[in-house]
Formats: C-alpha cells, sequence, structure tokens
C-alpha cells in the first residue's frame, strides 16, 4: 500500500469504534429493552448529518484547488 488516505474514510477504524462503544455501553449497564428506537434513529441520523456537514465543511476549508 503506497496510498494514504485520512483515518476517517477507513471502514474497518468505523467498525472497530462501533464495536467498542457497544462493548463500553454493554459493561456501563445499557441494555437494548431500555431504548426507545425512534429516539436512537432520530439522534443517530442527526449525528450522521452533523459530522456529514463538517466533514464537508472541512474539506473545502482545506482544498487547494478551485470547485468549477
Amino acid at each position: 500500500m503506497k496510498t494514504m488516505k485520512p483515518w476517517y474514510l477507513s471502514r474497518t477504524i468505523w467498525a472497530a469504534l462501533v464495536t467498542i462503544l457497544t462493548g463500553a455501553a454493554g459493561l456501563a449497564g445499557a441494555s437494548p429493552e431500555q431504548v426507545d428506537e425512534t429516539a436512537l434513529t432520530d439522534a443517530l441520523l442527526q449525528g450522521v448529518g452533523a459530522i456529514a456537514g463538517l466533514v464537508a465543511l472541512f474539506g473545502r476549508l482545506s482544498a487547494t484547488d478551485r470547485i468549477g
């Protein structure tokens, strides 16, 4: 592998982070029965939207080429 990519584009890193967070939540006593599925879905979608916005903004601010 000669090319490099940012860590946040790695599916392996994201899968590992989700696994770690899920395990930590289980250790902390979180139970799937206590989760409101609708609220969880809304929160996840809002989080993904916020992260996507930040990535887009950061990408544009750090770009070296013009959009054209």
